[in-house]
């Protein structure tokens, strides 16, 4: 390969390699995994404890799109659909969506037993020239604030379930 298009290549290459960025959180809560996912596969729940995501449309079913209102800490709402890729009960929901080569989403929850409870992952993975242009700095504050909430709404219905 002569060197002028080697160079092409190299620069051609670097938007790929610059429109990635990872989110990734983690939190222990002290209840079984089947606690969390009832409340994670609950789309109307959502309401009473996320603080980013409401589901508007559709159902948290494998194969099933479902569009959610987000809400930004700035408040700043929009519409986000996304497509169930894969469940495996009790143990990861992985949501994926977005338009190709602008801006695409790959989230999951995991679920993994541990000493304490269940520790809880979200992991997600952006791709897209449109990361070359968007503020995304409030995305992992937000996810750590949704683990948060998540954590204190299993607690509560526990509690609320103890007392029965």
């Amino acid at each position: 390969m002569n060197r002028g298009k080697s160079k092409w290549l190299l620069f051609s290459l670097i938007p790929i390699c610059v429109s990635c960025t990872t989110f990734h959180t983690e939190i222990i809560i002290p209840a079984e995994p089947e606690a969390i996912w009832s409340v994670l596969i609950d789309a109307p729940g959502y309401k009473e404890w996320n603080p980013l995501l409401i589901p508007l449309t559709g159902s948290l079913q494998e194969g099933q799109k479902i569009t959610y209102q987000m809400t930004q800490p700035d408040g700043k709402q929009s519409e986000l659909t996304s497509k169930i890729k894969k469940m495996i009960a009790h143990k990861e929901l992985n949501q994926r969506g977005g338009i190709p080569g602008i801006l695409t989403f790959n989230h999951k929850y995991l679920l993994e037993s541990v000493e304490g409870g269940t520790k809880v992952t979200q992991h997600e993975v952006d791709r897209g020239i449109g990361l070359l242009f968007w503020d995304y700095s409030w995305v992992q504050p937000t996810y750590e604030k949704v683990n948060e909430a998540l954590r204190d709404r299993v607690l509560n219905l526990k509690e609320k379930g103890a007392k029965k």
